[in-house]
């Protein structure tokens, strides 16, 4: 991987997610599969880091690892400055119960239990966390008015949002415990252009408050708009990582370069153009 770029906006304040020398295998001995090799990636609070990269480079195994789902067969992975490799099922559980790390899903119906109303949604993690109902309510009344969604849904479930409604609210779940670290899948693929600009636009808005993001996809032109920096996945290894800037514009790798090359909201093969336009503001704003 190269190693001329780094990232030092945030390094004074120690990274939230520091990954080092990380393997992941899968299967019985004989016919391990290597998900990871040998990779290393540091996240600064009020960083986001896009990580990109096709289906089976090792991006969900990375986000899986670093949630605890998948236990590492070399390297480390600390959060927030705790060690956590070697990490079982109940000290990932209280973790989770602090709130440090959460996740957003691709699709918002994966995390939100269909039968609660978007106020019990939101309020479920402030109580598993032990702040009293009064000052989580008023917490969550907040938080949706962040992601630019109307009290007037609190009281509906699930299944009576549009998709664009459902994923906000689903952001809002994962920063109403205040995480240090927030760990995207593909966020906004299964929206329409108008939401998943917006939805950008909401989580470029994070970084003031020091919330580190990792936002996987395999789309660069919406990473594009909001990453700090790029981190680029091939076969299981960190192949390029650096500033969005420098990444898009400068790829090392060849196949970062085809990634560059293909997408359509930064060569505007087949961006619609309203969309284009909006996500290319993202990026110079």
């Amino acid at each position: 991987m190269s190693e001329r770029r780094t990232s030092t906006e945030h390094a004074e304040a120690g990274p939230v997610l520091e990954i080092t020398g990380l393997d992941v295998h899968y299967g019985p001995r004989r016919r391990r599969h290597r998900a990871l090799r040998g990779v290393s990636l540091a996240v600064s609070p009020g960083e986001t880091v896009g990580l990109i990269g096709e289906t089976g480079s090792g991006k969900s195994t990375l986000a899986r690892a670093a949630l605890g789902l998948v236990r590492p067969t070399a390297g480390s992975l600390v959060i927030d400055g705790q060690d956590v490799t070697a990490h079982g099922h109940r000290q990932w559980r209280e973790l989770r119960r602090r709130g440090v790390v959460q996740y957003v899903f691709q699709d918002p119906l994966r995390s939100l239990d269909p039968d609660l109303t978007i106020e019990e949604s939101l309020t479920e993690p402030l109580l598993v966390k032990g702040v009293p109902r009064p000052p989580a309510t008023e917490r969550v009344r907040a938080f949706l008015s962040r992601v630019r969604l109307s009290e007037d849904l609190l009281g509906r479930l699930p299944g009576e949002l549009s998709g664009g409604q459902r994923q906000r609210v689903a952001v809002a779940r994962a920063l109403v415990t205040e995480p240090r670290l927030v760990i995207l899948d593909e966020p906004v693929s299964a929206l329409d252009s108008a939401n998943r600009v917006q939805v950008l636009r909401i989580l470029k808005e994070l970084r003031a408050d020091g919330v580190a993001l990792v936002f996987i996809s395999h789309d660069l032109g919406s990473v594009a708009g909001i990453a700090d920096r790029i981190a680029v996945l091939y076969r299981g290894e960190l192949v390029e990582d650096g500033p969005a800037e420098d990444v898009i514009t400068r790829p090392e790798h060849v196949y970062t370069r085809l990634l560059v090359g293909s997408a359509p909201t930064l060569n505007g093969a087949s961006a619609d153009r309203a969309e284009r336009e909006a996500l290319r503001a993202l990026v110079h704003a």
